[in-house]
């Protein structure tokens, strides 16, 4: 058996999969995820979790050997939570203001969410004793934000709404543009009710700038 203090490439060894199924898997997850979320990667025991979710130590560690593989699969489940919760895809053809707005609406919310908040501190605070975690994170996470920006700016192009000579850094900045201070207040500040005009103007402005400089024709 692992232990907790377990490291990530012992763990690999021991682990190479995780069996991801039936009702039990989902208790211990849905008590780790609610633990970690509130006390942290660090404070959160197996025999915590094994509390919270009504099993057995031996029922855990049969699906994680090891709390660090554990945490990565609520890490990565919360954040499929956060892209599916994001709302609607784009729809096809519709006017880039329209697609513009809606994508910088759900970056917003997926950015200011509280759980999107309270994995974005636990990742950077376990990030030097863990670095996988904050590669899961960033992958599973902001990558994936940028990704999904990334395929519609390249179909929108190549039905010639944009004229952009880098799409990959487009789309970062974008991205970028519609977090404005949201993110850093959320975090630092731990405001949580930005108001509905406040998202707005932001959302406005950043489909404005991007807008202005990569249409057809745009100035540089």
């Amino acid at each position: 058996m692992v232990t907790d203090d377990s490291t990530p490439s012992q763990a690999a060894k021991q682990a190479p999969s995780i069996q991801r199924r039936g009702r039990k898997f989902d208790q211990v997850l849905e008590g780790a995820s609610k633990l970690f979320m509130s006390q942290g990667f660090e404070a959160t025991s197996v025999d915590d979790i094994a509390r919270e979710a009504s099993v057995s130590k031996a029922t855990i560690y049969s699906y994680f050997p090891d709390k660090r593989l554990m945490f990565s699969e609520v890490v990565r489940t919360e954040c499929q939570r956060q892209t599916e919760a994001a709302g609607e895809p784009v729809a096809p053809g519709s006017p880039p203001e329209k697609a513009l707005y809606q994508i910088a609406r759900q970056i917003m919310g997926t950015y200011i969410s509280e759980v999107s908040q309270q994995m974005f501190r636990i990742c950077v605070a376990e990030a030097a004793r863990f670095p996988e975690l904050g590669k899961l994170f960033y992958e599973s996470g902001p990558l994936s934000v940028r990704a999904e920006v990334l395929a519609y700016l390249q179909e929108a192009q190549a039905a010639g709404q944009f004229t952009i000579g880098d799409l990959e850094l487009a789309a970062e900045q974008f991205v970028e543009l519609c977090k404005a201070d949201l993110l850093l207040r959320a975090v630092f500040l731990h405001e949580r009710d930005f108001s509905e005009e406040e998202q707005d103007r932001v959302a406005r402005a950043a489909v404005g700038m991007f807008l202005a400089r990569h249409r057809p024709n745009a100035a540089l």
